[in-house]
């Protein structure tokens, strides 16, 4: 198995005036690996619209809750992690809206899945609610 290397962490309150700053980590972490503008872009997209969820549906907005945001590197993939302390999701519970149903919002779970190769609710660990794990194969 691939050597996991964490490249930044950040843990903040579970509001959406800390989006920005959780963006400006992933950029800059990506940016020290030398990938590309459309890559980090479309990456930080990704990881922005599922902070988003984290923060609208398992907190619910409840503003008292926390997310630790993970940028780690394992092989040749890029590994982003978000750990929150909600009540554990129900997995039944996630289904992207059909694409035909064209109104404003509830596109997120269909732009994380274009962007990155791989998503999955991993174990949380003691204390933690949900961790979503998000794989993207790094640019050569």
């Amino acid at each position: 198995m691939a050597q996991t290397q964490q490249l930044a962490e950040f843990r903040f309150p579970a509001r959406t005036d800390r989006l920005r700053p959780a963006r400006q980590v992933v950029r800059d972490a990506l940016q020290a690996l030398g990938c590309g503008k459309e890559y980090i872009d479309h990456t930080v997209l990704a990881v922005d619209e599922a902070t988003c969820n984290v923060i609208r549906h398992a907190y619910a907005g409840d503003e008292n809750g926390e997310v630790i945001l993970q940028v780690l590197t394992r092989g040749d993939a890029l590994v982003i992690r978000l750990i929150d302390f909600a009540p554990p999701v129900d997995l039944a519970t996630i289904k992207p809206r059909d694409l035909d149903d064209v109104r404003p919002g509830g596109l997120g779970t269909h732009i994380i899945r274009e962007i990155m190769d791989k998503l999955e609710f991993v174990k949380p660990p003691r204390g933690a609610g949900n961790v979503l794990e998000m794989t993207r194969k790094l640019e050569a």
